[in-house]
């Protein structure tokens, strides 16, 4: 048994258009490190990838109570924009997350949620290379570096689709530390 059999791993999708390798491949790297997974969405109606893969929330943003998870793990794709940028209650989630030391972590347009929560005030982050969300990020108080995965501290930031597995990894390491 690891010592991250125990931890428990919040995973967020948009419920239409999130990036399927985004999700798909983090969670598999979290799977087979020994992490619980919980799956969230707007509703608990089946979830549909921007390339057609589907995955069914385990429970909606609302009823999650971030002191049972150990991460908050948000993927992006273009459903992110359109409906996790301005969910108000994931934006506290995530702001409470972080004021609970649990590891925060986004990828690809989702960075811009944690930006949003306030959370990347004075951090270096990264986010999917488009202008609108570098100035979110900006907006938000971060330093944008184009990387594929930046942690600093308890916060993960990946780029873009390319970079889901090493992302994934920089998670696990991180909840390892943390």
């Amino acid at each position: 048994m690891s010592d991250l059999d125990s931890k428990k791993v919040l995973m967020v999708v948009a419920q239409e258009g999130f990036r399927d390798e985004e999700f798909f491949e983090p969670r598999e790297i979290f799977e087979d490190a020994g992490l619980s997974i919980t799956i969230a969405s707007k509703t608990t109606n089946e979830a549909t990838g921007a390339l057609g893969r589907n995955v069914k929330p385990d429970i909606s943003i609302d009823n999650v109570i971030i002191a049972d998870y150990d991460a908050i793990v948000i993927s992006g794709g273009p459903g992110s924009r359109k409906l996790l940028w301005p969910d108000k209650r994931l934006q506290k989630l995530v702001a409470d997350a972080f004021e609970q030391e649990k590891v925060v972590a986004a990828i690809c347009v989702s960075p811009v949620v944690l930006a949003r929560a306030g959370v990347l005030e004075d951090k270096k982050a990264t986010v999917f290379k488009d202008p609108e969300s570098i100035r979110e990020l900006e907006k938000g108080g971060a330093t944008y570096e184009d990387m594929d995965v930046i942690v600093t501290d308890n916060i993960v930031t990946g780029r873009d689709p390319a970079c889901a597995e090493k992302f994934g990894e920089a998670v696990v390491e991180t909840l390892k530390k943390w």
